[in-house]
């Protein structure tokens, strides 16, 4: 199994980027939820957004609600992370996760935090200015 971001970049603030996340060796599912993480230097990983049931369940940290929003694309097996209004304080390495829903279906707080993944990218820069 393999992540890869892309899309990282540096934007002034008030602008836009859009994350991907692409897939090998599993396919986003009904039974994955994925999810954004990021961090910041000296800053634990914190979780951005997760998306899951097919793309019917999505959630987001109150820092982005409202600026940011996750999607995916099945055919593409590629996972989104749109983000609008950017800040400074919205600069972090942003990774990509992914873990199994699992049945029964584990509940959705077993994702907000980075121990519910099973599989990570290895992270794409964001530089807000």
């Amino acid at each position: 199994v393999q992540l890869v971001e892309s899309g990282g970049g540096s934007v002034q603030t008030g602008g836009s980027l859009r994350l991907s996340c692409t897939a090998s060796g599993y396919r986003h599912s009904s039974g994955v939820c994925a999810g954004w993480f990021r961090q910041a230097p000296g800053k634990g990983r914190e979780r951005v957004a997760s998306i899951r049931d097919g793309g019917t369940t999505t959630n987001y940290a109150s820092s982005v609600r409202g600026r940011f929003t996750i999607s995916r694309d099945s055919a593409k097996n590629t996972v989104y992370l749109q983000m609008n209004s950017l800040k400074p304080e919205d600069t972090a390495t942003y990774y990509c996760a992914a873990g199994w829903v699992g049945y029964p279906a584990r509940p959705v707080t077993d994702f907000l935090d980075s121990s519910g993944y099973q599989y990570w990218g290895r992270g794409t820069q964001v530089t807000v200015s």
